[in-house]
């Protein structure tokens, strides 16, 4: 199983994001095509190699098609926004709020997917990248939806784990450890 092969690679002074990483995916009880969308799409977020490597082809052997397709779609749909967004509001001048985008994000509408789960995909992208427009936006699709806290807290739980893993990871290959 690729999870156990990551969760060998993290060093021991890691030892709290190797349990994490048991725990938030190997213990989630979110349902399968949730756990494995958010996976791939944190794990390609995270930029790291090793990350997306270990974890992709089980991610893609439990998702459809469809939903392997809207989890990718998602991060890329969410590294263009979250950018757009994030810059927008950190800009002092609130007059950029009233500009249009003039960005396609067509598949936000018809992700091939269930909308829930395309917005909890997206809002654990964003919380790798940062952006809390973003998160704002997708929680309160999410809640209108009736998706619980619960759900997304494991959401950005695993994007909080995945990002922590990566980091090390790639990291410690730089360092020859």
């Amino acid at each position: 199983m690729a999870l156990d092969e990551l969760k060998s690679a993290v060093p021991d002074f890691a030892k709290d994001l190797k349990l994490n990483l048991g725990s938030v995916i190997g213990n989630s009880e979110l349902p399968k095509q949730q756990l494995w969308g958010t996976v791939l799409a944190c794990a390609i977020a995270s930029r790291s190699p090793r990350v997306l490597k270990e974890l992709e082809p089980e991610a893609k052997a439990n998702l459809s098609p469809e939903a392997y397709t809207a989890a990718k779609s998602a991060a890329a749909i969410m590294a263009m926004n979250n950018v757009y967004y994030r810059t927008r509001h950190l800009l002092s001048d609130p007059e950029y709020g009233n500009l249009r985008a003039g960005l396609r994000m067509n598949v936000i509408g018809n992700p091939g997917v269930e909308k829930a789960d395309f917005e909890l995909w997206s809002l654990a992208v964003s919380a790798i990248n940062g952006c809390g427009m973003c998160l704002d936006s997708h929680e309160q699709v999410l809640r209108k939806a009736g998706v619980d806290r619960e759900t997304i807290q494991e959401a950005f739980k695993i994007a909080a784990v995945l990002q922590a893993v990566g980091a090390t990871l790639d990291s410690e290959a730089v360092l020859g450890g």
